[in-house]
């Protein structure tokens, strides 16, 4: 893809109000990022708002020349390397800056996840289950955090050949937690190191879910190793079972607080794991046409802009409670395209959310 294409398509990525499923449709309506820039003002202005800052050309041209710098470079949700996995989401990254070996993608791979404050034992079991699944040829896939996620990484890529990912939740130039600087240079030298975020990207907190849907995005399936309630990795979970993946989770003793999540998971009918062959033994089924499967399409609204009677009915069913797009289109009964069109106006104007699982509301 020519520099200028590039610089257009994250100008518009990191504008405000323009997310995944956005910029997704604005590229299938438009075509090019250019013509999508070009043509927000006035989507915004339909929406009820004003349009949206876009990000200085400067800022893209100088995020760019960093990136180059550093050593790494953009996949973006269209081109054929992107891994079909991850674009299967609805909320796919529109564009992810890899550096170390892009040809990771292609393999299957597994997540692993687990407790940062994890038990020494879990550690040593995580280590052994990374070393073992990468021995097989399997990618462990993971989010460099202490505790599970480290161990994960160091077991794999203790295995003859073995290689992993990382998913960061900050810039490719930022260490985070600091003392895995030489872990995660490894990642990188090794494996391969991926984030959605421009470079000088601090690790926020709302950062971290966006992480987790790439790594749960990413694998056939997903290993919880040891987890309290409501943590960081059953969320990962929770998005892996949500995009039809495999749920697995490794037993853990009923009085320890940080087995009670894997429990809880294994109860509710994720696979209990004692080891790599019982993960394999899930994963080994799955047809592999399904890893090379193109990833989805782009849907185009349709030629005619929505009316302003179709823009007052959709507008008349939204509030402040999230529902999704599927009842919008069967309450106001008017074409797919149509509902999603308004929708987009909506959120170019500032005046809608979206949230996961295909949901929307009104911004107060």
């Amino acid at each position: 893809m020519p520099d200028q294409a590039q610089a257009d398509r994250l100008r518009l990525i990191r504008s405000a109000n323009i997310g995944p499923v956005t910029y997704a449709q604005l590229i299938g309506r438009f075509g090019s990022a250019a013509a999508a820039i070009a043509a927000i003002p006035l989507l915004a202005a339909r929406g009820g708002g004003r349009a949206p800052v876009l990000a200085d050309p400067r800022t893209i041209e100088r995020e760019m020349a960093i990136t180059a710098k550093l050593g790494a470079h953009y996949l973006f949700s269209d081109d054929p390397a992107y891994p079909p996995l991850l674009g299967a989401l609805e909320n796919a990254p529109p564009a992810l800056i890899l550096r170390g070996n892009a040809a990771l993608l292609c393999p299957i791979s597994v997540a692993m996840v687990g407790a940062r404050n994890a038990s020494a034992a879990a550690c040593r079991f995580a280590r052994q289950l990374g070393h073992d699944l990468a021995s097989e040829g399997v990618v462990v896939v993971s989010g460099l955090a202490r505790g599970i996620d480290t161990a994960a990484h160091v077991g794999a890529l203790g295995a003859a050949n073995g290689q992993t990912i990382a998913v960061i939740a900050c810039g490719i130039d930022i260490v985070f937690p600091p003392e895995n600087a030489e872990l995660q240079e490894r990642v990188a030298q090794d494996g391969l190191l991926i984030t959605e975020h421009s470079p000088g990207t601090e690790p926020l907190a709302r950062h971290f879910p966006q992480r987790n849907r790439i790594i749960a995005g990413l694998a056939l399936g997903t290993v919880v190793v040891e987890a309290a309630p409501r943590s960081g990795s059953l969320i990962t979970a929770r998005l892996a079972g949500e995009a039809g993946r495999e749920v697995m989770a490794v037993p853990g003793s009923p009085i320890d607080p940080r087995a009670q999540g894997c429990n809880s998971l294994i109860r509710d009918g994720a696979t209990l794991v004692q080891n790599a062959a019982d993960i394999l033994e899930q994963l080994r089924p799955i047809d592999a046409r399904m890893v090379r499967a193109p990833t989805r399409p782009f849907g185009a609204p349709p030629p005619d802009d929505a009316s302003d009677a179709d823009r007052r009915a959709v507008t008349a069913l939204l509030g402040l409670v999230a529902v999704s797009v599927d009842e919008l289109i069967r309450q106001s009964r008017l074409a797919p395209a149509v509902v999603q069109t308004v929708l987009l106006e909506m959120e170019l104007a500032g005046r809608l959310e979206r949230h996961a699982g295909g949901r929307v509301s009104l911004i107060d």
